[in-house]
């Protein structure tokens, strides 16, 4: 199907869905490297203005990768709810981004819309939203998952506490650890990327944590962020795992270049709910615009919409946690603060649509053309749109996979100036271990400043 649009007498078509969605897009480094991205502003605006104008039921019969040569389309087409789609099913995008904005796309109703999304239903409404439209919706979709402690309630703003450590030392870990705890970090979950995929130095990162975790009578999780089939073998030694780690991707050929496939991820997700140590939410996904590209497995599909795609591998394994890191791979993909910005904002608001309960990795290589000042507004911003959680890194710098995310003081910075608090299990358990004040204590300390003794 041939789409197309004239301004001033000019008329660009675009000769499929795949390319219409690529011209449509926001400028990014990673379109313009695999050539996908329109060649001007003129032409992203055609394109923006054919995509509004297109009827939603579109994306049922054209897809972007055909169906027959990827397993990923075929979850999509397979597992659509059609019953839910057809509260807007007589929508074009334009009117579905109308629609969204209004009261009447409430909480409740979009809860109720998500199975009926395809993901690239999602990424078409956000590239002709403006950033503050982005931030509105999905404000309104809250997506909530439990395990020890129950994530993405509202008014709430949870952390990954990430005590990374390029040998994996076990006291410098603990240090970081202990550092976050009394920052408040850690609810979301504490998590370490390891220096060794082996699965005995796995092992003793979990054993580790468990302790840790056990010792105080924490209310969260841990993970180790290894390779699933190491997780898997971990499991069947005996490891404590809470969560169930996994990078994924938009394509089944992108995400065999991670060494996985959709069969794979069932069994570590069967694997994780057989230990029976939480709640059902027992899968940390974490994802990121242009890893397709990076592997040769775009298709010629734009580097978000693929992002998008692999929201829809991550819902049908009901995760407890799912992470866009978003500036992570590098300016080849998004080139400066401008772009990892819009991009953060896009990978949340098309997640939170999706119903998948979205956090964000706010964070960029040292030699991308941003810096912290661009995060500072990132993080503010994916606040304000109730973001499910953040990194907590000491510093913010990560020394073992050396790239700048948020620290420990940005999300107290965060949750004050937005009036957030930690997941609520969590809070308690600050409030009794006398990390954090109780909201009684602060109003206290406030009306006495000097604090005076109290007169009975």
């Amino acid at each position: 199907m041939v789409f197309q649009h004239t301004i001033r007498g000019l008329t660009y078509r675009f000769s499929d869905l795949k390319t219409l969605l690529a011209k449509a897009t926001p400028a990014r480094s990673g379109d313009f490297l695999a050539g996908v991205a329109a060649s001007d502003e003129s032409e992203r605006v055609a394109a923006q203005m054919a995509l509004a104008d297109l009827p939603l039921k579109t994306f049922l019969s054209e897809q972007v990768i055909p169906y027959e040569d990827d397993e990923v389309t075929r979850l999509i087409v397979d597992s659509h709810d059609a019953e839910n789609f057809s509260k807007v099913s007589h929508l074009t995008v334009g009117d579905f981004r109308n629609w969204l904005l209004s009261d009447a796309a409430d909480e409740a109703a979009l809860k109720t819309l998500a199975p009926g999304l395809t993901p690239e239903m999602a990424a078409a409404v956000s590239k002709i939203m403006r950033v503050q439209d982005l931030i509105l919706v999905a404000r309104k979709c809250r997506v909530v998952t439990k395990f020890r402690n129950t994530l993405g309630l509202a008014g709430r703003l949870s952390t990954r506490l990430q005590p990374n450590h390029p040998t994996d030392d076990p006291a410098g870990i603990a240090a970081s650890v202990l550092d976050g705890l009394m920052y408040g970090a850690g609810d979301a979950v504490i998590g370490i990327n390891p220096a060794s995929d082996s699965v005995p130095a796995v092992i003793t990162l979990l054993h580790m944590l468990d302790e840790i975790i056990l010792r105080q009578n924490i209310p969260t999780q841990s993970c180790v962020l290894a390779h699933v089939t190491t997780t898997i073998e971990a499991i069947a030694r005996g490891a404590p795992v809470d969560l169930v780690f996994q990078s994924i991707a938009g394509t089944e050929a992108a995400n065999k270049s991670f060494g996985v496939d959709l069969a794979l991820l069932r069994e570590g997700h069967d694997a994780g709910l057989s230990l029976k140590r939480g709640g059902d939410n027992v899968m940390y996904f974490e994802t990121g615009q242009g890893s397709a590209l990076s592997a040769e497995a775009h298709h010629g599909v734009d580097q978000q919409t693929l992002e998008a795609r692999a929201y829809a591998v991550a819902r049908a394994f009901n995760p407890l946690l799912v992470n866009t890191v978003v500036g992570f791979i590098g300016p080849e993909y998004l080139y400066n603060g401008k772009q990892i910005i819009r991009a953060g904002l896009e990978d949340h608001f098309c997640g939170k649509l999706l119903g998948v309960p979205m956090g964000c990795d706010i964070c960029y290589t040292n030699h991308a053309e941003a810096d912290q000042d661009d995060m500072d507004m990132l993080l503010t911003l994916l606040g304000a749109a109730g973001v499910n959680f953040i990194m907590g890194v000491p510093g913010a710098d990560d020394i073992m996979l050396n790239y700048q995310t948020t620290s420990f003081h940005d999300a107290l910075y965060a949750r004050r100036v937005l009036n957030l608090a930690p997941a609520p299990e969590f809070a308690d358990w600050l409030e009794r271990a006398g990390i954090f004040e109780s909201v009684a204590q602060i109003k206290l300390n406030a009306a006495n400043p000097l604090r005076l003794p109290q007169l009975a």
